[in-house]
């Protein structure tokens, strides 16, 4: 139907168009040839009518040494059975691809900056961005780390073998639907390509950073203001890993010394890159077994990150000898990224620290062909980038690499004032074990083997955490870090400067890490990752106050021999928000101190009333944040500045400041030619708020509730609209545990309890195909939006072909 859908909306938007095979272009939007893409026996018909569910139990592979078994369940997930590791992943590449394909190769396109040649000039500067960042650079890194790994090599090389299998097979009828929309054919697949997806995520959850604005931010208020407004460590922290009591066991290496001056930049950026959403990030604890009913450990994972069709994480369970695992496969790359073997399981979440450091650079020729460093001059080199362009034609952008890293911001690129020169300093950059860290963990059979895995892990730095049939949990601080002095790379640094290079690492036994603690679990969620006495500097980017606090109090509340999966199903659907309940309180009695007749207003009435739950039908979540951002908005106004590059303070960050004092000056909105007090603020945001609802209503014409305000949508990854799902009425918000905006949440979810064999729950939101003609291709939608899941089927060895492999459907009791 979804086809059909667009179908109908193609042809309208068309009006008939009478060239039928020769790409359009129309309000700068590629349109197919529609001969062939209306075709009954070639075209877009086929993906309707195709890959029928569910597909077959056997599947006959060229390139095997043996027999492989491949079984489905009724949720679409294979399980595949091989009698050598070489074939698994030969099988894992073919089936992947056979339903993943399009969107394996698209955001390969993506990472290294080729969307252009698909949709022409509309994306150059996105693919300029992508290649000044170094992402082909980054991916080269990952690949030369990996080809020095003769066993991991070996299987990425039969993956991609088996990933062009399917691709040989391939007829014109046959192609995703996306290639008959984009009029273009897959590549052959590298391992590159896999390295690329590697290179992606680690990009989206690195490459967000505040060194321009806070640079900014410091030169326009000075160095007093701007330690108010953006702290190092909030007042209030529930660590991922405090201190021990006994302290760390290790002698903290010593740090070079602090320069005089670490701002150098004396003017101000009026503009950023773009960069990713910065609320990627995830959730994830683990329990020990003597807090649950059953006595084994409970794994719990939700993982943050942008919405799509179809959907970022597949379904999967790899079986051969001393290698059995099952989770969440990233299309285009080997094993299992979370999951659970026999053994143990392993989730993540982002550190949100500081990854990338912004150095200006100082040319001594016209031609850039050398810059200062360390009173000396230091040769550049450069890359032609060469990007084809859809219609339109080849633009060449010179890349000029430093030793730093390469120039991103210069007198061309975005389009910033000034002739200065930045270079991109990234964790990115370096050679990346990643691949290697999952297979070991995929195959991990103890808390030994887990540690073990993880000395590979350097990028992006994520908290690991852990569970395992044995009784142990942990959770670890895990990724490479320089040994960096206080604020290095808080702001843009001098690329002149030897005091301003990385220092070395720090060493992987310095990381911080719980195991078994007296409290009974381990729990992350982007919060600060250790308290002010760790030893190491830890330069945050964007640490989450709120969701970590929650998930800590609640798991904290449970008693002994009490927990079980339904219950860490309902902590992962909790919609409770920490942060309307700090801050609301106060806006009410400002408003009842300056509006004697507020009491009577309905809107007041509703948020008095509110118990801080985002429920999809609830109006006060709707009011809350739209006061709230209107009060932001007001309050500081001095970051809305066209030709300054600022970001404001965080929520916990101006309600700390509410409670204890906003920085002289900065009160008075500077629109206005009253002065204003806080009161003042936020009585004016109320009103705002009302007058943005009544807007919202006369233009969307629906009742305004959450659900229908937040309007949750999966949006495909071409942002074609009839192949996406959207206005999906689900309760949360970013900053309760249910962390769900509008095109952003959880992207999986599973249970994993650590019985003998582990038993799982997940769920995705989309499904197990990525063609919108399958009924797989958003058939888990549903139960992602109202917080059910799927029993996973750990088969471990394969069952009678007869028999349909159902998967029960469990829905935690509602709060």
């Amino acid at each position: 139907m979804r086809i059909i859908k667009f179908l109908i909306t193609l042809s309208i938007t068309l009006g008939l168009v009478y060239t039928l095979n020769n790409q359009l272009v129309i309000n700068n939007q590629p349109i197919p040839p529609l001969g062939k893409f209306l075709d009954p026996f070639q075209g877009f018909w086929q993906n309707a009518t195709s890959d029928p569910v569910p597909y077959s139990s056997e599947e006959g592979l060229e390139g095997l040494t043996a027999p492989v078994k491949i079984q489905y369940d009724s949720a679409f997930v294979p399980h595949i059975f091989a009698k050598n590791k070489e074939d698994l992943f030969f099988a894992q590449g073919f089936i992947i691809a056979q339903h993943r394909l399009w969107q394996m190769d698209f955001q390969t396109y993506a990472a290294s900056g080729r969307i252009s040649v698909l949709i022409g000039k509309q994306a150059l500067q996105f693919d300029q961005l992508q290649r000044r960042k170094g992402m082909v650079y980054g991916a080269e890194k990952a690949l030369e780390a990996m080809a020095n790994d003769p066993e991991l090599y070996a299987y990425i090389l039969k993956y991609t073998e088996g990933v062009n299998s399917y691709i040989n097979g391939l007829k014109y009828k046959d192609l995703p639907v996306e290639y008959k929309l984009l009029d273009y054919t897959p590549e052959p697949w590298t391992p590159l390509k896999s390295a690329l997806l590697l290179q992606y995520m680690i990009d989206n959850l690195t490459g967000w950073d505040q060194d321009i604005e806070k640079t900014n931010a410091y030169n326009l208020f000075g160095k007093d203001i701007f330690q108010q407004l953006y702290p190092n460590y909030s007042a209030e922290i529930d660590p991922i890993a405090p201190t021990p009591s006994t302290g760390w066991d290790f002698d903290s290496l010593k740090t070079t010394p602090t320069p005089d001056s670490i701002v150098f930049n004396d003017g101000f950026i009026s503009e950023v890159t773009e960069m990713p959403d910065p609320d990627n990030g995830s959730n994830n604890w683990a329990v020990s077994g003597w807090k649950t009913k059953s006595g084994n450990p409970i794994l719990s994972s939700d993982m943050h990150l942008g919405l799509n069709l179809p959907s970022l994480w597949f379904l999967i369970e790899l079986s051969a000898p001393d290698y059995n695992t099952m989770g969440f496969a990233l299309a285009g790359n080997v094993g299992v990224v979370a999951g659970f073997n026999q053994y143990n399981a392993w989730a993540f979440t982002d550190v949100s620290r500081d990854e990338r450091d912004w150095y200006k650079i100082t040319f001594t020729d016209e031609n850039k062909e050398e810059y200062l460093f360390d009173g000396t001059n230091i040769k550049t080199s450069k890359v032609v980038e060469e990007i084809k362009v859809r219609g339109s034609e080849t633009v060449y952008d010179t890349v000029i690499y430093t030793h730093h890293g390469p120039i991103v911001y210069d007198e061309s690129f975005p389009s910033i004032e000034g002739t200065d020169y930045y270079a991109l300093k990234w964790i990115g950059h370096y050679p990346s074990r990643v691949q290697k860290a999952l297979i070991e963990l995929n195959r991990s059979k103890n808390y030994t083997d887990y540690l073990k895995a993880l000395e590979n892990w350097d990028a992006p730095a994520q908290h690991v955490a852990f569970a395992s049939v044995s009784g142990d949990i942990a959770i670890r601080v895990q990724g490479l870090w320089p040994n960096k002095w206080k604020n290095q790379g808080l702001f843009i640094m001098d690329g002149s400067q030897k005091s301003m290079e990385w220092p070395e690492f720090i060493p992987t036994d310095h990381y911080a890490f719980q195991h078994n603690p007296n409290r009974g679990f381990v729990s992350s969620a982007n919060q600060h990752s250790v308290d002010q006495s760790y030893p190491y500097w830890q330069g945050w980017a964007s640490p989450d106050n709120y969701r970590g606090r929650r998930i800590n109090s609640i798991l904290s509340g449970y008693d002994s021999a009490s927990i079980t999966p339904k219950h860490m199903m309902e902590l992962q659907q909790d919609d409770y928000g920490i942060l309307p309940s700090e801050v609301l309180p106060l806006l009410l009695d400002s408003m009842r101190n300056v509006r004697s007749d507020i009491t009577t207003d309905s809107i007041f009435t509703s948020l008095s009333s509110w118990n801080y739950h985002y429920n999809a039908d609830y109006f006060a979540p709707v009011a809350f944040l739209s006061w709230w951002q209107n009060i932001k908005r007001l309050l500081w106004d001095e970051m809305r500045n066209e030709e300054i590059a600022l970001n404001s303070p965080t929520d916990y960050q101006t309600i700390h400041l509410f409670k204890n004092g906003i920085p002289s000056g900065l009160v008075d909105n500077k629109h206005t030619a009253m002065s204003e007090t806080l009161n003042d603020i936020i009585s004016m945001g109320y009103d705002s708020m009302k007058h943005d609802l009544q807007i919202w209503i006369k233009k969307n014409e629906k009742e305004l509730n959450w659900g229908n305000y937040k309007s949750t949508s999966i949006i495909h990854l071409a942002r074609i609209p009839a192949l996406s799902t959207m206005n999906i009425h689900v309760n949360g918000e970013d900053d309760a545990v249910n962390s769900t905006k509008r095109n952003h949440g959880p992207s999986q979810r599973i249970v994993v309890e650590m019985s003998n064999p582990p038993q799982a729950w997940a769920v995705i939101p989309g499904g197990q195909s990525g063609n919108p003609g399958n009924p797989a291709y958003d058939n888990m939608i549903e139960a992602w939006r109202e917080g059910s899941y799927l029993k996973m089927n750990f088969l471990q060895e394969p069952v009678d072909s007869n028999i349909i492999i159902l998967n029960q459907t469990l829905v935690p009791d509602k709060q």
